[in-house]
């Protein structure tokens, strides 16, 4: 079920909304979070249903698993909670390996033994990726005595929470399920109700004004690339870009859509983009992009390979096995991994520089860390290395830029794509110039002034929710 949808909108969402508050006003506090439970359990059953039965599995294994571990600490016990610990982290990689990298693994033993084993075509779950970091980190925290024997309600609705159970954000249980116990968070905030349609509306807009049209229109460019094929300088450049700004507008409007939603039920969700195109190096980028990923890559993956002083675990090692991990979690394709390795050393570069006292002034670094998110981006898109190679090629083709050729090039890729064109301009300019959702929901005041605000952008959202999209990072 997607948020920007009439179905959501004007049926799941009152329905859960309104009971979840009424049964808190009756005082039947627990049924209000059963009720909660399973309306999120019937959200995620929407859109993957064969794997449902599987989901619950792994939400109940992981919860038997962790509420053991945590009581497994004494010295005499290392061994029984080590063992309990890769059986549980077995479980969660093995589900979330099958379903994603099988058919990834035939490809490669057939490419390398020349058999011709038949793909599975495993349909990937969504949010598998999303709840299994989140399952991960309750395991791992579990082992090292940083839990508690958590209410299974609450824990159940720190994994199902249906906000953010598809596509994140990312949250840890030690920031969520407190919340949940709260027992103020059951009453009805009318100040936080306000807020969370405000950032809804924001969301929204994003996805549906500014995303789709963008991604609609690049994955027309891209879906029929002819590898080794000739392309012209401006339409390779068009689209890259164009695909480099609806990513950040789908993903920040689900972001958006997300907390917001959060809000409505006073469940605090960290936020996950802090305007990433106005980073100066590829470090800073991402310190703002997706950031509860690289929160948990940092406290889970990070820190389990750095190690002070040791040459072979240093700073810059435990950076790129980082992103071979976030690459490789990304997607089922060498091309992700080589994504994540390159965003890999860029962030050393920039913190080698950094620690040099090194920098480009400002009129250079932008422009290069825009012109690297580009290029990266690109890689991420393409179905294979070939594919990129021929956009790139397409890019830096400066065959025909003097004289007449250039201008037959931008009638060429304005022909049709003057909506497209406009759209990319406001997105750019949104990205680049104003403030980003959360600085402005540090001014929201429920007032007149930002009703009209919400109510523009929800019915500008809401005449064009016929053409909606899936988000995304539903395939990942």
């Amino acid at each position: 079920m997607i948020f920007s949808t009439y179905k959501f909108i004007f049926g799941f969402l009152p329905i859960v909304f309104g009971g979840y508050y009424i049964l808190n006003k009756l005082k039947w506090n627990m049924i209000a979070k059963i009720y909660l439970v399973i309306a999120s359990l019937y959200f995620y059953a929407q859109g993957s249903p064969d794997f449902f039965p599987w989901f619950l599995c792994s939400v109940v294994g992981n919860y038997i698993v962790g509420n053991a571990l945590s009581r497994l600490q004494a010295d005499e016990q290392k061994v029984q909670r080590k063992v309990l610990f890769i059986l549980g982290m077995l479980g969660n990689v093995g589900l979330l390996g099958y379903y994603k990298y099988t058919d990834f693994f035939i490809e490669n033993v057939n490419w390398l033994a020349g058999t011709d084993i038949g793909l599975m075509n495993i349909v990937l779950p969504i949010g598998i990726s999303f709840f299994t970091f989140q399952l991960i980190a309750f395991l791992v925290d579990s082992y090292r005595g940083e839990t508690k024997d958590y209410d299974v309600l609450n824990y159940l609705l720190f994994i199902t929470f249906f906000p953010q159970l598809i596509v994140g954000p990312i949250i840890h249980h030690g920031e969520v399920v407190p919340q949940f116990e709260n027992e103020e968070n059951q009453k009805v905030n009318w100040n936080n109700i306000a807020a969370g349609i405000f950032l809804f509306a924001i969301g929204c807009a994003k996805k549906i004004l500014l995303a789709d049209p963008l991604t609609d229109n690049a994955q027309e460019f891209f879906n029929v690339i002819v590898e080794n094929g000739t392309y012209e300088f401006f339409e390779t450049w068009f689209y890259s870009i164009e695909y480099t700004i609806s990513y950040y507008f789908d993903l920040s409007g689900y972001a958006d859509m997300a907390i917001g939603l959060g809000l409505l039920f006073n469940i605090h969700i960290p936020r996950n983009f802090n305007s990433p195109y106005k980073a100066r190096n590829f470090q800073d980028y991402w310190r703002r992009w997706h950031m509860t990923l690289s929160r948990f890559l940092g406290d889970y993956i990070f820190r389990s390979v750095f190690r002070k002083g040791d040459k072979w675990r240093n700073f810059y090692v435990a950076t790129m096995v980082t992103f071979f991990v976030s690459g490789f979690w990304h997607g089922a394709g060498w091309t992700f991994v080589v994504w994540g390795l390159v965003n890999g050393i860029l962030v050393c570069t920039a913190s080698w520089m950094s620690r040099k006292g090194w920098k480009f002034p400002a009129v250079l670094a932008y422009p290069l860390t825009g012109l690297g998110v580009v290029l990266t981006r690109v890689l991420f898109v393409s179905n294979t290395f070939t594919e990129a190679w021929t956009v790139y090629k397409g890019m830096f083709n400066f065959q025909g830029l003097l004289g007449s050729p250039i201008v037959e090039q931008i009638k060429s890729v304005m022909s049709g794509n003057m909506l497209a064109m406009a759209t990319l301009f406001v997105g750019t300019c949104i990205c680049w110039f104003a403030p980003n959702s959360h600085t402005m929901l540090e001014k929201f005041k429920p007032n007149a002034k930002y009703a009209i605000f919400i109510a523009v952008l929800l019915a500008l959202s809401i005449m064009s929710m016929n053409k909606v999209a899936a988000f995304l990072y539903f395939q990942f």
